[in-house]
């Protein structure tokens, strides 16, 4: 009789589970464009290096964007920003 009721168990998990793949599989096969993730296909031209805590309302950010490093300096509703590698000259 446990048997049974075990078996029942997993069949119906079974089956809830393969329909759940099949409607998985429908919606990738059959949805509209508009509805799928979109792959990402570009790089990022800005990326955070390293980041610094100074005190409870400081910090100081490395920031790569376009090959030239920044440093900024973040806090209390200012910003300082310094270009640490040359720009290319003319």
């Amino acid at each position: 009789m446990i048997f049974i009721q075990i078996l029942s168990v997993i069949a119906a998990l079974a089956v809830t589970l393969g329909l759940f793949g099949l409607a998985v599989w429908g919606w990738r096969r059959f949805a509209p464009e508009g509805l799928l993730p979109l792959p990402a296909a570009r790089q990022r031209r800005m990326k955070v290096i390293e980041s610094l805590v100074l005190g409870a309302n400081h910090r100081v950010v490395l920031v790569s964007l376009d090959g030239q490093e920044r440093l900024v300096l973040l806090g209390e509703g200012s910003l300082l920003v310094s270009q640490l590698t040359p720009e290319p000259k003319p």
